[in-house]
């Protein structure tokens, strides 16, 4: 083994300020295309700092998910930061005024009529709020010509948009046109496109221009999903389901979702699901899917073998643990995922009107970030195939799966689409990293003003004394008193941290534990009527079926000896292994585990999670060879 070479401390000082200087350059102003649209472009990226030809079109970006650079400068080789998102970046001024609106505007309840949300306010049909389309282009072209083509349509799109509206009339949406590629391409590989939604906020991750774009010019069909439905009451899943279909009548709406939740009790916050070893067989959606495929495809395609995994799967859902061990086992072994890191501009499978080419049904998977693409693919297999998270951007590039020898999933990553919907509803759907947040309080506000976080959380107002009525409450106050009860505390003035209490109460909106949902137009006045509707009865009872069988088959698994502790995931089914700050979720386990302890008896000190985990271990064998 080479002897390492001596790293003195001025060395290291200059690396950390070179490093620092290669971050300030990467938030300069400008939307970049050109500096990330191949992956041995990182060389030229100082030459080209704008995608804009004129003086008069400039635009501030902000890059997220920065991720560190493996190879040396100058080398050639897969730029990790090829897709990352790329959002309007906002000025300090902006930010300054929303934290002084968080401070000073008391909370007031907002009724349930004002949650609902026309389509029509957000996306403005007809309007300037469509997405970027790939450009015509021919053999004779070469890689520039056809770059260059690309980079300047997707000028031409984000100059139309911001020369109708003000930057702050937009929502967050995709400035990265390396992303948009990866759309291209799975919709020209589709023929059948899934375009998933989350049921809390359906509105916001339904575009009416793709919709337009797949169904009257690729001619193509689409299937609306409604995912995560096990977060919303059955009567507001069928209500959303009916106001699609009226609105769009060629799409075909399927309810779905990856892992049911077994208690929906609002006020369980911290109760937290666990992914059991059979969790992703227990799916609710996948038979619905089937049929509309089979009603699309009309034939055409043989899709027995995925009505017989069905099947299969839910007989596997239904034996004990170890009997259905080795059945997951052997369709696993059959499992075959093919990654695509393909420089997809320069594919030449451009599109064609060819579908179910050689007999084989290709489904792409569409949508926002954070709505559970990967977790519905998983969903459909019936174990983990697709790496997921409940980090925005986590998919980096689409990907491909074999469902079964006729049917092949297509994964896409997460794209924002421009609209008009509020930005603080937007960081709430989960489409904005919660760690990379500027300013969370007003969102927690907007989230405080429409479900009783104070009730739930039962938080003490900061400033409430003995005796005296409770005064009222501002986002600033409901972050504080989170911080107070949670511990959580700043490093130096050991002040109460209300910015990490903000992201905290965020992550559980996003997770489902805060739950806020959006309406369709009417539902409150015809609320009676969706809870008596048919449709509302079997949907209940499909998720209480679906609920029974992930309650005994976590009943099953805690007999078991020796099983060991699975990652804690969200209510998708997505796992949370990259998120660093889960401290507040272990601590809401302890505090709910000692809560329930038994009151009789001396006082026993229990454990920490990461101390039962090591307890049954040799402490020594967490060391490599070379390391002891």
């Amino acid at each position: 083994m080479p002897r390492k070479r001596p790293f003195s401390a001025k060395q290291k000082k200059k690396q950390l300020q070179d490093k620092r200087e290669r971050k300030r350059q990467g938030f300069q102003d400008g939307v970049r295309s050109s500096s990330n649209s191949r992956s041995g472009s990182h060389d030229r990226h100082e030459e080209h700092t704008d995608t804009s030809d004129s003086e008069s079109f400039s635009l501030q970006v902000r890059r997220i998910n920065q991720q560190p650079q493996i190879r040396k400068p100058g080398e050639q080789g897969y730029d990790p930061n090829r897709y990352r998102l790329h959002f309007d970046r906002e000025s300090k001024e902006e930010i300054e005024r929303r934290k002084k609106i968080a401070r000073e505007k008391i909370l007031e309840p907002v009724p349930e009529a004002e949650t609902e949300v026309d389509i029509e306010d957000i996306y403005k049909t007809g309007s300037v709020l469509d997405f970027p389309k790939r450009p015509p282009w021919s053999y004779q072209m070469t890689k520039e010509q056809l770059l260059a083509r690309e980079e300047k349509c997707f000028r031409d799109y984000l100059e139309n948009i911001y020369t109708t509206f003000q930057p702050s009339q937009l929502s967050y949406f995709e400035h990265n046109l390396e992303t948009w590629r990866q759309l291209w391409r799975v919709l020209e590989m589709s023929d059948i496109v899934l375009l998933i939604t989350d049921i809390r906020h359906p509105v916001i991750n339904f575009s009416p221009a793709l919709y337009d774009f797949v169904t009257k010019q690729m001619k193509r069909n689409l299937i609306l999903v409604l995912n995560k439905i096990d977060l919303a009451p059955p009567a507001l899943v069928v209500a959303w389901k009916h106001y699609f279909k009226s609105r769009f009548p060629e799409v075909h709406v399927v309810c779905f979702t990856s892992y049911p939740q077994v208690d929906q009790d609002p006020s369980a916050v911290f109760k937290k699901r666990r992914k059991r070893r059979k969790g992703w067989s227990t799916a609710m959606g996948p038979d619905q899917l089937l049929s509309a495929c089979e009603s699309i495809t009309a034939g055409k395609v043989d899709l027995s073998s995925w009505k017989e995994k069905i099947e299969r799967d839910a007989t596997s859902a239904r034996l004990p643990l170890e009997d259905s061990e080795d059945s997951e086992e052997d369709d696993e072994s059959a499992a075959v995922l093919v990654e695509h890191q393909t420089d997809v501009a320069m594919e030449a499978g451009g599109f064609c009107q060819e579908i179910y080419k050689d007999g084989i049904l290709t489904i792409g998977c569409v949508g926002f970030p954070n709505v559970g693409k990967s977790s519905l693919i998983n969903g459909l297999v019936g174990h983990k195939v697709v790496s997921v998270s409940r980090t925005p951007g986590h998919t980096k590039y689409f990907q491909t799966y074999f469902l079964t020898p006729t049917v092949k999933l297509c994964d896409c990553p997460g794209l924002i689409f421009p609209s008009l919907v509020d930005r603080k509803q937007q960081i709430l759907s989960g489409i904005y990293p919660i760690s990379q947040i500027q300013e969370p309080y007003t969102s927690v506000g907007y989230l405080a003003s429409r479900i009783p976080i104070q009730a739930l959380l039962k938080l003490r107002h900061p400033d409430a004394e003995h005796g005296k009525p409770e005064p009222p409450w501002c986002a600033w106050d409901v972050c504080e008193a989170w911080a107070e009860k949670r511990g959580y505390k700043t490093a130096r003035g050991a002040r109460n941290d209300v910015y990490r209490a903000a992201n905290s109460l965020l992550r559980l909106a996003v997770d489902g534990r805060l739950c806020v949902c959006m309406r369709p137009p009417g539902y409150t006045a015809h609320k009676a009527m969706w809870e008596h509707h048919i449709e509302t009865t079997e949907i209940a009872a499909l998720q209480e079926a679906h609920g029974h069988n992930g309650r005994r088959s976590s009943g099953e698994e805690e007999e078991a000896e020796g099983e060991e502790e699975e990652d804690e995931i969200s209510s998708s089914g997505e796992e949370e292994d990259e998120e660093k700050d889960r401290d507040a979720d272990e601590e809401a386990e302890e505090e709910e585990e000692m809560l329930s302890a038994p009151k009789s008896g001396p006082s026993q000190p229990f454990p920490s999670r990461k101390g039962k985990q090591l307890a049954g271990r040799n402490l020594f064998a967490l060391l490599g060879e070379d390391e002891c």
